[in-house]
């Protein structure tokens, strides 16, 4: 006699034959299934999803996931999985209903569970640079020489912003969208929508190369040291500037501006001349803190200077309120203590920089993170090591470092050359 096979590929013959077969678990809704809301731009969504054969002519092939998303209320949701269940239950085959690229990108998106600052700038791109162009396109639709034909697309007249609309998108950003789409299509691959990533189809779909990207990334800025020592001694005699002690800190150690921002007294080890870099703030919620940008702490050194600085700024905390001097509170938070905003600090620093440059011609202008980037140009140029350079900054890896810095290797090869003939001398 033929054994039974059930609808979710197992043998049941020998369960069967002597004793009652066990219910199956079912869900806390006390229904097959499981039924998630999700948030779109066009606001709450529900989808469903269960377990299907993949083939109910062929049960030994296994399982996959199926999902439908979309509906409008828990209700519709519901109907739509007990129609499915209902299927399922007589072995019917389902047609697999293929969503769009738009529609599966948003899904995809709001099932994300990264640092929210990720998600914002992915869902960026979803909004400008691949929903736009592609969105209407069903995913099993979606070819590799579509993908092409996007990119070329946005090498031309890719840019969305303001200002620059219609002009010629650049190649790490493009390569940023390649990115993000891909992992959007291999997302559709796990939930059975698609089996092969067209995106990743590298004889057609030619991305932006790591070169390419590199090429085109404009030169970093920075003062000689000249430079530096001219702006901070106008900014801390001539204007009298209260953040001064910001902007030394930022030049003298490298650390970004969130970093500074959310650094605390307690952080500042005055005997050891060591500055601990515990958080960073955050700056889609400037009231909160994160860890640093790597998500480890870091520990580096300051210079007796740059202390003194810190501490008259201590004293000075301490006449507005003794509150703002003690060990937990934030060094440049403002006068209630609570952190600022590092885009308020940016404009803040903008505003100064504008009027040093107008007073001084040799002064170039830089960013504020052009601080941090003087401060590892020059020690690079004063033959540091990178390492000590990629520690000091919160690099993930040396290669980080060398990649933004590249352009001062011709400095350091000169150096080492002539220290290398002087060391062997009339040889």
């Amino acid at each position: 006699m033929a054994r039974k096979t059930t609808a979710a590929g197992h043998d049941s013959g020998a369960d069967t034959a002597g004793r009652e077969a066990k219910p199956a678990r079912r869900s806390r809704s006390r229904q097959p299934g499981s039924i998630q809301g999700y948030d779109t731009d066009k606001g709450k969504r529900w989808r469903f999803q269960i377990y299907v054969l993949k083939d109910p002519e062929y049960p030994e092939m296994g399982m996959r996931r199926l999902t439908r998303s979309g509906f409008t209320s828990t209700d519709e949701a519901n109907d739509a999985l007990q129609e499915a269940l209902k299927q399922r239950k007589q072995n019917e085959k389902f047609g697999n209903k293929v969503p769009t690229v738009g529609a599966y990108a948003d899904e995809w998106a709001a099932g994300l569970k990264l640092a929210a600052s990720t998600i914002k700038g992915y869902k960026k791109i979803i909004r400008n640079h691949i929903t736009p162009q592609l969105g209407s396109i069903r995913l099993d639709k979606l070819t590799a020489t579509r993908i092409a034909r996007h990119y070329r697309d946005l090498e031309d007249h890719g840019r969305k912003d303001e200002y620059s609309k219609g002009r010629p998108l650049t190649a790490n950003s493009v390569h940023k969208v390649h990115v993000v789409l891909g992992a959007i299509l291999d997302a559709a691959i796990d939930d059975g929508h698609l089996t092969v990533n067209p995106a990743k189809k590298k004889r057609t779909v030619k991305a932006p190369t790591t070169s390419e990207v590199r090429a085109q990334k404009p030169e970093i800025a920075t003062w000689t040291a000249d430079q530096l020592t001219l702006f901070l001694t106008w900014n801390r005699d001539e204007l009298d500037d209260e953040l001064f002690p910001l902007w030394r800190l930022i030049a003298y150690t490298g650390v970004r501006r969130s970093e500074a921002l959310a650094l605390k007294w307690s952080d500042i080890n005055g005997k050891a001349m060591r500055v601990s870099i515990r958080r960073a703030v955050d700056t889609d919620d400037w009231t909160k803190t994160k860890p640093p940008k790597t998500g480890q702490a870091r520990v580096i050194e300051i210079d007796t200077e740059t202390l003194k600085v810190l501490a008259s700024y201590k004293v000075a905390r301490a006449e507005v309120s003794f509150e703002l001097a003690k060990a937990d509170a934030y060094v440049f938070g403002d006068d209630d203590g609570q952190l600022r905003s590092p885009d308020a600090m940016t404009s803040r620093w903008d505003r100064r920089l504008k009027w040093a440059t107008t007073k001084f011609d040799s002064l170039p202008r830089v960013t504020i993170k052009g601080l941090r980037h003087t401060h590892a140009t020059l020690l690079l140029e004063l033959g540091e090591h990178p390492k000590v350079v990629q520690e000091r900054l919160g690099h993930s890896t040396i290669t980080t470092t060398m990649n933004i810095y590249s352009h001062v290797t011709p400095t350091m090869q000169r150096s080492a050359v002539d220290r290398f003939a002087a060391h062997l001398g009339q040889a």
